[in-house]
């Protein structure tokens, strides 16, 4: 048994569940390679490749990659008052999680607006196409992590999680660092280069 109560694999020292996690984010990151390896690749064939700050608001988005950052803290702190037994703790910082992953959401659904409204679309050319598959498949991933940080939330609404059961928050905060990772980069290689 391991100290969150969950049986663990005999031969790697880790719950089945965190071992499937880890598999899943494996191949999260070979996806995610796969397309910024594809537009590097495009970026660096391409002459006329515009100067992202003409074209995307990086203030807002700086902003916005600021709020995801803080959500992973939130996270940690979530999982952390979760192995404590701190109930409220837990409540509130999933919560605080859920509301920044939200309003990340929102502020890049206000920039695909703004930018479809000057003319910025997906089959514009080449940086259109790749700014909206990579920010688009980011943003999914992200609206899945908030459903699944919403269903947590219900669960400890109900008192699931304490310190004998918290497996379920540290899978749910592995994914959700890794989009956020995912997402740092992004910002540096689309809106910064």
């Amino acid at each position: 048994m391991s100290h969150a109560g969950i049986l663990e694999q005999p031969r790697t020292g880790i719950s089945n569940g965190k071992l499937a996690m880890w598999l899943f984010l494996c191949s999260e990151v070979m996806f995610f390679t796969g397309l910024i390896g594809a537009y590097i690749v495009l970026r660096m064939s391409t002459p006329d490749w515009p100067t992202p700050s003409t074209v995307l608001n990086i203030p807002l988005t700086a902003l916005n990659t600021f709020f995801l950052i803080c959500s992973s803290v939130t996270m940690v702190n979530a999982f952390a008052a979760a192995t404590e037994g701190h109930q409220a703790g837990i409540r509130k910082f999933l919560f605080a999680t859920f509301l920044i992953g939200s309003l990340f959401l929102s502020i890049q659904m206000y920039e695909y607006r703004k930018l479809i409204h000057h003319g910025f679309v997906i089959s514009g050319g080449i940086f259109p196409s790749c700014f909206y598959t990579m920010t688009g498949f980011h943003g999914a991933h992200v609206a899945g992590g908030v459903i699944a940080i919403f269903c947590l939330l219900i669960q400890a609404f109900r008192g699931k999680y304490g310190a004998g059961n918290y497996a379920a928050i540290e899978y749910v905060g592995l994914y959700w660092h890794f989009v956020d990772l995912v997402w740092i980069i992004l910002f540096t290689i689309v809106y910064l280069i």
